[in-house]
């Protein structure tokens, strides 16, 4: 076995392209997410297509500009790897295994990608370490095949839902929720994105685009709880609002409701939302009790959806 730090992995083929590798679970629902940032287009597109393709515990990807989210199966599993052709992927992720703290991600790669999975990948930051099963597997590109163990810290994934923080005079709620995600340092939490959400614009008490907002967040397990707080501290101090509404989910898969249909466009109440927050365990952690709930809610439950979510119901991207 050759173990490697990103460092010594830098040094052995020179700086390479993968600009962060993020993995975070829930073992709940038996998933991975994975995020992956490389410095341009195509390497990540190849990546998403062959993986796709290799199957293993690959289960779907979702690429944006030079970013890749995939979601995996934790465990291992078989994969229908090669040079790739029609049948096969040459890129594969094999198996994600959490050991306490830290996940193991096994890959494997022929010629140029297998490049990727053991010079380039695991040269990124985010990366504790990297594993090989002898020196074979770092003879790189040509037609080598190549495995890789990237170990790298366990997170988990919380997404926060938050609505009403602003007035006809005053504030926006999606400049609140950037604000809030860019101030978190605490260590171990990695603000990943906000998200708008639009809501039914024909809402009575709306200030005058009616919609909500989500955040979401990387969060090492023994650094939830301060997260928490801090979200819901950093919001209410900054709302200019008395109706300000925030909710939270952990994990990476959101429950269905058929209120995430109805928040688009129907006129719902705040005991709506208490009903369906209950029925799906969602905790509101605001200290208002306060319509906001209702839009906090209903952008939490659509944070996994496409661009079609900052539009209005039925409205193609």
């Amino acid at each position: 076995m050759i173990t490697l730090t990103p460092e010594q992995v830098k040094e052995r083929f020179g700086p390479l392209f993968c600009h962060r590798l993020l993995v975070m679970t829930d073992e709940k629902e038996g998933i991975a997410e994975l995020h992956e940032q490389c410095h341009a287009r195509g390497p990540i597109e190849w990546d998403h297509m062959n993986r796709r393709r290799a199957g293993g515990a690959f289960i779907a990807a979702k690429t944006e500009g030079t970013t890749m989210t995939m979601t995996a199966k934790i465990g291992s599993y078989p994969v229908h790897f090669g040079p790739s052709d029609i049948e096969l992927g040459g890129q594969a992720l094999e198996a994600v295994i959490i050991n306490g703290s830290e996940v193991a991600t096994y890959w494997i790669g022929v010629a140029g990608a297998g490049i990727g999975v053991a010079a380039c990948l695991a040269q990124a930051p985010g990366v504790i370490r990297a594993e090989y099963d002898s020196e074979e597997e770092l003879h790189i590109g040509g037609g080598h095949i190549c495995r890789s163990t990237i170990i790298l810290p366990k997170y988990e994934k919380i997404t926060f839902g938050i609505d009403d923080t602003d007035t006809k005079e005053s504030g926006a709620t999606w400049v609140l929720a950037m604000k809030c995600g860019e101030s978190c340092t605490i260590d171990g939490v990695i603000f990943l994105g906000m998200r708008i959400t639009q809501l039914n614009p024909k809402a009575p008490e709306k200030t005058t685009n009616c919609t909500g907002s989500v955040i979401i967040f990387a969060v090492k397990p023994e650094r939830k709880e301060r997260l928490i707080q801090f979200v819901k501290t950093f919001v209410e101090e900054h709302s200019t609002s008395t109706n300000t509404g925030i909710c939270y989910w952990n994990g990476i898969k959101l429950p269905e409701s058929s209120y995430a249909k109805r928040i688009k466009i129907e006129l719902l109440t705040k005991n709506d939302a208490a009903v369906e927050a209950k029925h799906l365990g969602i905790p509101f952690i605001d200290s208002t009790d306060g319509k906001g709930r209702i839009g906090a809610l209903g952008a939490l439950l659509l944070a996994n959806g496409g661009v079609e979510v900052a539009g209005l119901y039925g409205e193609s991207p």
